[in-house]
């Protein structure tokens, strides 16, 4: 079994961390040089502001809607994505970085846990450790745990951000 956990939001994520006051509020953090959209919060998505858009383009419906924009801060970015791995690596001996914001966790001898547990606790601490909301999803393969992922992701009341799929 694999677990993909995702950090979700990631940049906009970080930024929440260290300025609280951003919670449920819409934040947008940019690319070098200030040109394109690279995170958004939900709150933001929300609002229609699409992923890559330029920011000149966006001025109005900032202005309008208090978006909170950020420059992209790479070295917070890195800093806080270590963080989030480092906690990942006390649930298997097996980690596999995928990205600043994902790694699969290989769950091989796990037959005894409940994988459904195993995952919103690992949900819960690494969001509790770190301040950083993640999902997690469970699957016999990779391609299965990003499914299992995505409906975490997107349904995190009824999943508490963790799903596992484990029947065809």
């Amino acid at each position: 079994m694999f677990a993909l956990v995702d950090c979700n939001n990631f940049y906009a994520s970080c930024q929440r961390v260290f300025e609280p006051h951003l919670n449920h509020k819409p934040v947008v953090v940019l690319s070098n040089n200030d040109g394109c959209v690279i995170a958004r919060s939900n709150e933001a998505k929300a609002l229609g502001i699409p992923m890559g858009a330029p920011a000149f383009e966006l001025k109005k419906i900032i202005n309008d809607h208090q978006v909170y924009v950020y420059s992209s801060n790479f070295a917070l970015y890195g800093d806080m994505s270590a963080r989030v791995m480092n906690l990942l690596a006390n649930y298997t001996p097996s980690i596999d970085v995928y990205s600043i914001d994902e790694a699969f966790l290989k769950l091989d001898g796990f037959d005894l846990y409940d994988l459904n547990t195993y995952g919103k606790t690992i949900q819960q601490k690494v969001t509790r450790g770190t301040g950083i909301p993640i999902s997690v999803g469970i699957a016999p393969t990779k391609t299965l745990a990003k499914v299992a992922n995505k409906i975490a992701k997107k349904y995190p009341t009824y999943t508490q951000s963790s799903y596992l799929i484990n029947t065809e």
